[in-house]
């Protein structure tokens, strides 16, 4: 009788587990799939970019991929939102190519996982409202920071040097916009710095319209 019974617990714990294996396969088929839908989307609103130029000169476009980035990000975690953000880069870059030397996607690709890691990262340490907003708010001083940093020293740089470009013509640019800009410094300061903060607030402002109903489809069945 005790075999008996040993033998239907070892049978009732196989079956937990594969039950539990099987589980974590679907979760992990979900969420791929769930990365894929939104990195699809985001790269459509890639596709929709406009300037802002009373601030920055027109190379800079602003766009709203980041928000299904972001909604990932809170979905799944701050890995499962870079993951989006380079698939989305990835599938703009092949089905769009390039007009900046790939300059311009690797700025998108650093702003956007500087905005949406962090908030990603805080968000999933506390699940409620407050913390995402802290998470958003922290996201665009990070991208905001970031944008100043790698602008200066690697994108600019890089942008000019990839179409024979000096660094004074974007001073230039950004002085014929904004007087005080004289120097790289503050053209980061002056017109980079608020393009971002204007960008990572719009975004923060839309996921946090959309998150609370989009999460209830990717929670549900997406699949």
């Amino acid at each position: 009788m005790s075999e008996t019974n040993a033998a239907q617990r070892a049978g009732n714990r196989l079956q937990r587990m594969n039950a539990g294996g099987h589980g974590q396969e679907v979760t992990k088929l979900r969420m791929m799939v769930q990365i894929a839908m939104l990195a699809a989307v985001a790269t459509v609103l890639m596709l929709f970019e406009f300037p802002l130029p009373f601030i920055a000169p027109s190379f800079y476009e602003m766009d709203f991929s980041e928000v299904p980035v972001l909604i990932g990000a809170f979905a799944m975690g701050p890995l499962a939102g870079a993951a989006i953000e380079l698939i989305k880069i990835l599938l703009n870059f092949v089905l769009n190519g390039t007009i900046t030397a790939g300059v311009g996607e690797l700025a998108n690709f650093l702003m956007g996982c500087a905005l949406v890691m962090p908030a990603g990262l805080i968000y999933k340490l506390h699940k409620d409202r407050k913390h995402a907003m802290i998470g958003m708010t922290v996201g665009i001083v990070c991208m905001a920071a970031a944008s100043a940093v790698l602008n200066g020293f690697l994108l600019l740089p890089a942008y000019g040097a990839a179409f024979g470009t000096p660094v004074d013509a974007f001073v230039e640019m950004g002085h014929a916009i904004i007087p005080f800009v004289d120097s790289l410094l503050t053209f980061c300061l002056v017109c980079v710095v608020p393009f971002n903060l204007i960008k990572g607030i719009v975004v923060s402002l839309l996921t946090l319209l959309l998150y609370k109903h989009i999460s209830h489809v990717l929670k549900g069945n997406m699949m």
